[in-house]
């Protein structure tokens, strides 16, 4: 054991170490004007990015989601799971758009289409400035004619290639604009945010994409009880317009006889049939407008609250890179690239000395 001062051949010493960090050091140091020159070249590719990048500005909508009432079984779901009883199952509300499935319909491509469709001033759709502003007609030149595309036309009348046209300009947009989340997943606030060079698309597309959702939220969290509530109205009008019909029809009955004689019951047997008419189809015509009132309620606490909390307005947020930033990444980023350039070139030619 006398004599071995390493566990194994491939450990160094501290001494080593040290000397070998010198070296490096004083290798760097004997390099410093390329190091000088990669930062001034970092500081003026920094500046000239800061100038010439033009700042991208972000409309943010946040809103609050609650979901309609279930009624008493909601209510009684905490106390029954106490005992081991699943109510969910038993309760009204749909999971459709519960947990991430509403932020994922935000970039659905139904959605993003709809709200790229949609005007946004009397001459412009809002797909047609973004082709404007991103250049898209020159940059897609090869492929399509943009330029001779009109887009306000019904959807069901596009061709091949103006479909196209709308499916990559929404891909774009999901991919490189469009962001999606909820700063707690505790809670149920969910922020909608829209980055883009024009300001006022930005602002525009925020506001009619929000709308767009939240509106096709509440019809498909409301159909059914909508549904359910059209029929049962629809019965009500007819059970009523038979009810109304059975009345003049008793009143045209008792009119014919005004003083029957009680001796010939054969005189009142169309009056009493009239009559009974009436009965029941007042019977009826209840049990309907009693469950037309029930649904009314369902319908009402079914019905989500979609509250917003904030919204665009201008001025927006604006990201972009200030000149005294842009020149300090610039040097920073070239000068660590000249480092690790000196790095392996030294590498290299100690390899080729020992080679």
């Amino acid at each position: 054991m006398a004599g071995s001062n390493h566990f194994s051949d491939n450990q160094f010493t501290f001494k080593e170490v040290v000397q070998n960090f010198s070296g490096w050091s004083a290798y760097f140091l004997s390099q410093w004007k390329i190091l000088i020159l990669a930062g001034i070249l970092g500081i003026g590719l920094g500046a000239l990015v800061s100038i010439f990048k033009k700042p991208v500005f972000i409309a943010t909508t946040s809103f609050v989601l609650e979901d309609g009432d279930s009624g008493g079984i909601g209510q009684m779901s905490g106390l029954a799971s106490l005992m081991g009883v699943n109510l969910g199952s038993m309760s009204g509300t749909s999971g459709l758009f519960q947990g991430d499935n509403i932020m994922e319909l935000y970039r659905s491509e139904r959605m993003l289409d709809e709200a790229l469709l949609s005007p946004f001033d009397e001459n412009q759709l809002l797909i047609d400035r973004f082709i404007t502003f991103e250049k898209i007609d020159k940059k897609w030149a090869s492929k399509v004619d943009i330029p001779a595309m009109d887009f306000s036309i019904p959807r069901d009348q596009f061709t091949v290639s103006q479909d196209s046209v709308v499916q990559e300009v929404a891909k774009l947009v999901r991919e490189n604009q469009l962001s999606v989340a909820k700063p707690d997943r505790k809670l149920t606030i969910i922020q909608v945010s829209v980055s883009s060079k024009d300001e006022a698309y930005a602002k525009a597309f925020n506001e009619r994409l929000v709308e767009n959702v939240n509106e096709f939220y509440r019809e498909t969290k409301t159909k059914k009880t909508s549904e359910n509530l059209e029929i049962l109205q629809s019965q009500a009008d007819s059970v009523r317009k038979i009810l109304d019909e059975s009345i003049g029809a008793f009143a045209s009955a008792t009119d014919r006889v005004p003083n029957a004689n009680p001796l010939l019951l054969s005189a009142t047997i169309e009056t009493k049939k009239r009559q009974i008419d009436v009965q029941a189809t007042g019977a009826v015509y209840e049990e309907v407008v009693k469950n037309l009132e029930i649904a009314k309620v369902n319908h009402r606490n079914n019905s989500p609250l979609i509250q917003i909390i904030d919204s665009p307005r201008f001025p927006l947020e604006r990201s972009e890179i200030r000149l005294v930033k842009g020149m300090v990444y610039g040097c920073a980023i070239l000068g660590i690239f000249a480092i690790i350039w000196l790095y392996f070139r030294r590498l290299f030619h100690k390899h080729v000395q020992k080679s």
